[in-house]
């Protein structure tokens, strides 16, 4: 396959033995190491299919899901078990520490010398996970702006150290707010793009600004232009495939499984990992399903040490209180909690599928989708194998037996895509008088509040009384 896919000799090549800029593109991909990259949502069968694909290519997977990245919560994060893995090398897969913070810098620094020893076994390395900006950290020379503390702080200072001499930098201790607000009077473009809420990247963007005097906009756009404008700056010559699935059968499909894992010790994991005073917003405590049942965990221990319940009883007990018959206070507690970790667990899947939108129609990325509906809805083994393994097996073969250039060529258009990474106004802040005020971030966000009962009832309710809503 190899010799196949070089460029022609001189003899073959009709410029003089010169090749031509197509041709010299096409030598540059091909001169990169192969990897596929399985993305999709939460669900929809990623890890299924690269183990299915080990029948047809020598293949060793690196896992892309953040949270199975760390060590425990295998039930909750949904981790391959050993004997489904079917003898297919895993790497990455519950080997990190859950009390650190994995970045996408974290992953990419992993992730490169696992690749460069698979290749050098002469094996396919095949990238599989729905955080895609790990994938996005792997594949790019640059981190775009999900990790902005890990940017080259000398490179800053090369390129726009003498150009911001007379910039007052804020100060990086002392009373200084690291807010939204404060990132929205230095740079709006920039705090435009993120949510109020999103505290971790506020707080890069304003470190970036302090230590170097650089408006994180101005940055990321001229890197952005910089590293993401031709296809030949990709570390690696990807074949992304996306296994994809209509929302309806995927929403249904995840509620299953949410139930499917807590018959299969999810509330027990939970359980042991549950703590109060912890830090959700770091390491493991981030996966969805810890979080959610923090109320009901909280009044469930407070009978143990009530002394009502051995505490231990309580652990084992955890699953049949879903079965108590009448009113019970925790049933409830606990039902609301598993319709939480379903109502999130839907709304990653949205966020999944956007970014993967956003990497096509702002980078583009040549992602090839494989469609999983028909599968997930009737759970078809040969439904699969026909829709989703043979399809995904000859977009491979056909992607690395040909002289394919990785991304289409959109030079032309480099002006307009960088501007409009930076430009768009991801957050517009929505206000809702109907409903209080109620501040609203970004479209999606109003969208779905505007369509919600609570406020078509508030409406209807407001116009009734004759009060404007203008």
């Amino acid at each position: 396959m190899e010799g196949e896919m070089e460029v022609g000799d001189s003899f073959r090549n009709p410029n003089n033995g010169v090749p031509n800029q197509k041709e010299e593109e096409i030598r540059i991909a091909n001169s990169k190491p192969k990897l596929v990259v399985i993305m999709g949502a939460t669900g929809s069968g990623k890890s299924r299919l690269a183990i299915d694909l080990a029948s047809q290519f020598p293949i060793e997977i690196i896992n892309a899901d953040s949270m199975q990245v760390y060590q425990g919560l295998d039930v909750l994060t949904n981790k391959v078990p050993l004997h489904d893995q079917r003898g297919v090398p895993h790497h990455l897969l519950g080997t990190i520490s859950p009390m650190v913070e994995f970045t996408a810098k974290d992953f990419r620094d992993y992730a490169i010398p696992l690749i460069n020893d698979i290749t050098s076994r002469n094996h396919l390395p095949v990238i599989v996970g729905g955080t895609n900006y790990y994938i996005q950290a792997l594949v790019s020379h640059f981190l775009l702006d999900d990790s902005l503390e890990d940017t080259d702080e000398s490179c800053l200072g090369e390129t726009y150290g003498d150009k911001q001499q007379n910039i007052e930098l804020m100060p990086e201790v002392g009373n200084f707010s690291y807010s939204h607000d404060s990132l929205k009077n230095i740079d709006p473009i920039a705090a435009n793009r993120i949510h109020p809420n999103d505290h971790r990247k506020i707080s890069q963007y304003l470190h970036l600004y302090a230590s170097s005097g650089v408006l994180p906009s101005k940055y990321l756009q001229e890197k952005t232009m910089e590293n993401w404008g031709n296809a030949d700056n990709l570390r690696y010559n990807c074949c992304f495939i996306c296994v994809d699935a209509s929302f309806p059968v995927i929403d249904k499909y995840v509620e299953q499984r949410v139930d499917q894992m807590v018959d299969s010790g999810l509330l027990q994991e939970v359980y042991d990992i549950f703590n109060p005073d912890a830090d959700y917003t770091r390491g493991l405590r981030q996966a969805i399903g810890v979080r959610e049942f923090e109320n009901f965990l909280k009044a469930h221990l407070s009978e143990g040490q009530s002394g009502t319940e051995d505490v231990e009883k309580l652990k084992e007990n955890m699953n049949a209180i879903l079965s108590t018959s009448g009113e019970n206070p925790r049933k409830q507690l606990l039902q609301d909690a598993i319709e939480k970790v379903k109502l999130n667990t839907r709304r990653l899947v949205r966020r999944q599928k956007r970014r993967l939108v956003r990497l096509q129609t702002l980078f583009g990325w040549k992602i090839h989708y494989v469609d999983a509906t028909e599968c997930l809805s009737c759970l078809s083994e040969e439904s699969w194998t026909v829709n989703v393994v043979e399809p995904s097996i000859q977009i491979i073969k056909s992607y690395f037996d040909k002289n394919t250039h990785l991304l289409p060529d959109f030079k032309a258009q480099n002006d307009t895509k960088g501007s409009k990474l930076i430009d768009r106004d991801l957050w517009t802040q929505h206000i809702c008088k109907a409903c209080g005020n109620k501040v609203l971030r970004g479209a999606y966000e109003w969208e779905q509040h505007r369509r919600g009962r609570s406020h078509r009832k508030r409406v209807c309710s407001l116009r009734k009384s004759g009060v404007s809503l203008e």
